[in-house]
């Protein structure tokens, strides 16, 4: 596992190309202590999650035995990248097989490269999705769609997956990383405060009623007028400049 930072973008990396950058359990737990070095950092204002080489994530590590109900609870990390309050990005550099696709899932945003494919095979295997795909693909792509692909336990191209709503944009696999890369400079160059706050209401919200969501909408609104970057964006556009957001 790899952690970078570079201009308020943090990049994590799956950093097991010989293995298909499969999750096994120390690569489990570096991942969410990666996560949580993130979550921490106040100078990360986007986190973009990628693969070493060809693959994104082609699953997970069993080591070839049957694992336990306690062995599937040290191999889950969707939730710690759920967690990061700040904007996520998948770059799927290649194939998101099952635990990988449910790595992508858990981000704001899914870049792919063309080559990529993309699916949830765990019931050709006799098993059902375990780190949250039977319940983040849904959300995403929709009831019939989600049951279809996991019953089916069928790959999606990345051409279908950008029609399912699963992708947010595909690019040639040289294109994709810059492209990936591009979208979160943008996000990093906005108010950081805001940004966090807009995740919040999209994903809080999405589990409300629509007059709770407005309420989490006009609370946040409120908070986020008494910030210094609200009164920067201010004056930035009256000043006919750009903005220099610092998080305050």
């Amino acid at each position: 596992m790899r952690l970078t930072l570079d201009n308020h973008i943090a990049t994590i990396t799956l950093d097991r190309p010989d293995a298909g950058n499969t999750i096994d359990e120390t690569a489990a737990r570096l991942l969410r202590d990666a996560c949580e070095q993130v979550r921490q950092d106040e100078e990360v204002r986007v986190c973009v999650i990628t693969g070493a080489g060809d693959v994104f994530c082609a699953g997970t590590d069993f080591a070839g035995e049957e694992p336990t109900p306690d062995d599937l609870d040290r191999l889950r990390v969707s939730d710690a990248i759920a967690a990061i309050e700040k904007p996520t990005i998948a770059l799927v550099n290649g194939a998101a097989i099952d635990q990988g696709l449910e790595i992508a899932l858990a981000c704001d945003l899914r870049v792919a490269a063309l080559n990529a494919r993309l699916g949830l095979a765990h019931l050709s295997a006799g098993i059902i999705p375990w780190d949250g795909g039977t319940q983040r693909l849904p959300r995403i792509v929709g009831q019939s769609r989600a049951t279809a692909m996991i019953l089916t336990s069928r790959l999606l191209s990345a051409e279908e997956a950008l029609e399912y709503g699963l992708l947010n944009h595909t690019a040639a696999r040289e294109d994709a990383s810059g492209y990936a890369y591009s979208l979160a400079t943008t996000i990093a160059s906005y108010a950081p405060i805001a940004a966090r706050y807009l995740k919040e209401t999209l994903l809080k919200g999405a589990d409300m009623t629509l007059a709770q969501g407005l309420g989490l909408e006009a609370d946040l609104t409120v908070i986020l007028q008494s910030t210094a970057d609200r009164s920067e964006g201010i004056a930035s556009f009256l000043e006919r400049r750009a903005p220099e957001y610092r998080g305050e």
